[in-house]
């Protein structure tokens, strides 16, 4: 038996990707000829995929706490390395490290492609460990921003290679709820930023302590994912039908690999036929799911929260409020938020959350402008502008 299913395994890793097709066509109409077995009666248990997810998402932590892990200490970084006062030297500690998300971020799907989901996990937590090593090793403002870049890099590749593995590894009946927790993973890693940075004015180089933390789970995720499942999907596209197969009853349970598979095969020969060239994301049938896509970003960033992510504290510190006190507010209001996004998800739909979340942030913005308006003084103008914030 076992001969026999190694001759099996070692004919679908040299079947190209073409040629599959037939083979799940057999193992397809075999399934459909058993008592209508095209249909799944149950859903898979969610907590067989959960550990893997969980494991996935801490790129996602450590997303977060990178943009909050400066938040705090930006002004005692600057007194240690020399650059108070100048306001450019800040804005470059804080920034560089989105310029080296824009690099990794240009790589990232290539990357995942390339080597698969696990592999660029890996390759994602290494820049970071080592960007944050440099930056609380260096005793220069151009060491902290070669760590920062570094670290950058890390958190480009990060974002679409979760997106990508919690998709292909979760059951459809939960897959939004657990897409929700990449946000989730987020604001807990800016809420753990924040919260280590309260100590940084009473402990002398406390801000180093703040970015050797970064290294604990970035390192566990590296080692974690030695042991998670890969994604079955990019396993089918490579050929390894049978290790993909094996991933499956990994996440789904036994019962739902055959259901899976022929999911899979329908989804790859779909894919086939509509080859994309990378001219129709810019125009022709494609764009409008681009430029719907790319909008929603867009309108996420202009509202302004990665400014509240990185100086909350010296705007809550003009408004006379103690910096621990907003910080802790900030990461609970963001975290407040995702859960409630992790519950309705997949009751309400996307669309809907959508809607009524860009409508609160419209509200929140015009709060902020009415606290900003010179009809509105003193303690009125402050509670306008940290609620809305808050908002």
């Amino acid at each position: 038996m076992w001969e026999r299913e190694g001759r099996a395994f070692s004919m679908y890793k040299r079947m190209p990707s073409r040629d599959r097709s037939d083979v799940m066509d057999v193992e397809e109409n075999s399934a459909f000829s058993q008592d209508s077995m095209d249909v799944e009666t149950t859903n898979p248990s969610m907590w067989l995929s959960f550990p893997h997810v969980v494991v996935g998402t801490l790129s996602s932590f450590l997303f977060g706490y990178h943009l909050g892990v400066v938040n705090e200490p930006l002004e005692s970084i600057s007194l240690d390395l020399g650059f108070t006062g100048n306001t450019l030297a800040e804005g470059l500690v804080v920034s560089t490290c989105l310029g080296g998300a824009l690099i990794g971020s240009l790589f990232s799907g290539w990357i995942a492609d390339g080597v698969g989901r696990r592999r660029a996990f890996q390759l994602c937590a290494l820049p970071m460990i080592i960007g944050a090593s440099t930056s609380a090793t260096t005793k220069t403002l151009a060491g902290m921003l070669i760590g920062r870049f570094l670290v950058g890099t890390g958190m480009g590749i990060g974002p679409s290679a979760v997106a990508l593995y919690v998709t292909e590894v979760s059951p459809a009946s939960v897959r939004g709820t657990y897409g929700s927790f990449i946000q989730i993973a987020t604001c807990l890693g800016l809420m753990v930023a924040l919260f280590i940075g309260i100590p940084v004015k009473e402990i002398a180089g406390w801000w180093r302590i703040c970015f050797w933390v970064s290294t604990i789970p970035a390192g566990f995720l590296v080692v974690a994912m030695m042991f998670c499942a890969e994604s079955p999907h990019w396993l089918y596209k490579q050929g390894r039908i049978a290790e993909a197969e094996a991933e499956f009853e990994r996440l789904l349970g036994g019962s739902h690999v055959k259901y899976a598979m022929v999911e899979l095969a329908k989804l790859d020969r779909g894919d086939d036929a509509d080859t994309v060239k990378l001219s129709e994301l810019f125009y022709g049938r494609h764009f409008r799911v681009v430029y719907i896509g790319s909008t929603l970003f867009a309108l996420q960033q202009l509202s302004g929260i990665n400014a509240v992510f990185y100086f909350s504290s010296s705007v809550f510190k003009s408004a006379g409020v103690p910096s621990d006190v907003a910080n802790a507010f900030i990461g609970v209001a963001n975290l407040s938020g995702s859960i409630i996004a992790m519950l309705l998800m997949d009751k309400l739909g996307r669309k809907m959350l959508l809607l009524w979340s860009f409508f609160g942030m419209a509200i929140s913005m015009l709060v902020q402008v009415a606290a900003a308006n010179t009809f509105v003084s003193g303690s009125a103008s402050l509670y306008l502008s940290v609620g809305g914030m808050l908002m």
